[in-house]
């Protein structure tokens, strides 16, 4: 379990996906590998394995990073993160729906994360409201360019029907009276909410109180 990283600066939150530089703090680090083959890899039913195994990952400081990389890869085998293989499967068969916010925190900081499909609209989200280009956005998921402003487009106007529900949305007609042009190439940020609105929505939760 030992492997060769590329990645000499501390060690962020979270991993991306083919680092595996966790390990070396890995309470299983520098294990003979025929014991943790015996260990983690266990026979069918080797109860005292698993449970050895369990107690070994409980305390492990990278149990999490461990349970992430056996998810990402779809790993169906052997005891990641302290979860057998057949405990991993109700993570796999969801794993298009997870929504873990500190993974899309960490791939908007530049990390090489796999991202569900739940994350990836969330991610797609945050870089709407923050005016990111869909070039960059496409660089950092690795995607096409068209499809990332498709998509980006369609975060748009999420959010313009939001504001436009709070009647949040800034005027629709210039000074002199004509529409504002509509340009679906720019990707403007929507504005912010006004704080009357959050003073009022508290003021009404107080009297439902």
């Amino acid at each position: 379990m030992r492997y060769i990283t590329k990645y000499d600066s501390p060690a962020p939150d979270l991993r991306g996906i083919a680092d595996h530089s966790w390990h070396a703090r890995g309470l299983c680090h520098g294990m003979d590998p025929a014991d943790a083959d015996e260990l983690f890899f266990h026979t069918p039913r080797d109860h005292e394995a698993i449970a050895e195994a369990k107690r070994t990952c409980a305390a492990c400081p990278v149990k999490k990073d461990c349970f992430n990389y056996a998810v990402d890869n779809e790993i169906r085998y052997g005891i990641w993160g302290g979860l057998t293989a057949k405990e991993r499967q109700s993570w796999l068969a969801k794993l298009s729906k997870r929504l873990d916010y500190s993974r899309v925190r960490a791939a908007l900081q530049g990390r090489d994360v796999h991202l569900s499909t739940s994350e990836r609209s969330t991610f797609i989200h945050h870089a709407r409201l923050r005016g990111w280009s869909p070039e960059r956005v496409a660089y950092l998921l690795d995607a096409d360019r068209d499809w990332i402003r498709d998509l980006m487009r369609e975060a748009g106007y999420v959010v313009e029907d939001r504001d436009r529900y709070w009647d949040l949305d800034e005027e629709s007609d210039t000074a002199d009276g004509s529409e504002r042009p509509q340009d679906d190439s720019e990707f403007r940020t929507p504005p912010e909410p006004h704080q009357l609105l959050t003073h009022n929505l508290i003021a009404s939760l107080g009297k439902a109180a």
